[in-house]
């Protein structure tokens, strides 16, 4: 069944921008350190070392700062200017993880936005193409796996 189109309603986004944003950044960064290494290739993601990252879930109000560093992703507690800003819906980012639509649709739709470093932006989209979804979720419990 395919995901339906939805946005959060304005106030989540209001709400979501006044929560401290440390537990989502941790939830975040800890499932990006468990995929590292095992479903995104450690040597490709190099480049991203010591850069400042920052996810934007729009219709949320989460601004999710983190970094890689060599022991693996970390958060960021500084507002400083972010080398690389992704921004989505909470939608859009399900439809990428569920690869229900790829990253090249969403962002000619101008639905994932991405500014700063146009390479890292590049390096982070060819990264998800690579990933071999079907292999990791054929991995997964049955409870846990989409359809």
């Amino acid at each position: 069944m395919p995901l339906p189109a939805f946005t959060l309603p304005g106030p989540v986004a209001r709400l979501g921008a006044r929560l401290p944003q440390l537990p989502p950044t941790l939830a975040l960064v800890g499932g990006l350190n468990l995929a590292l290494g095992r479903i995104l290739p450690r040597d490709t993601l190099e480049p991203l070392t010591g850069k400042r990252l920052l996810l934007r879930v729009t219709d949320a109000g989460l601004a999710l700062r983190f970094t890689l560093t060599p022991r693996g992703f970390r958060p960021l507690f500084d507002a400083r200017t972010p080398d690389l800003t992704i921004s989505a819906t909470t939608r859009d980012y399900l439809a990428l993880a569920l690869r229900e639509e790829d990253p090249d649709t969403l962002f000619f739709s101008r639905r994932l936005l991405m500014e700063g470093e146009t390479d890292l932006g590049l390096l982070v989209k060819n990264t998800l193409d690579a990933v071999d979804w079907d292999a990791l979720t054929a991995r997964l419990p049955a409870a846990l796996r989409h359809g």
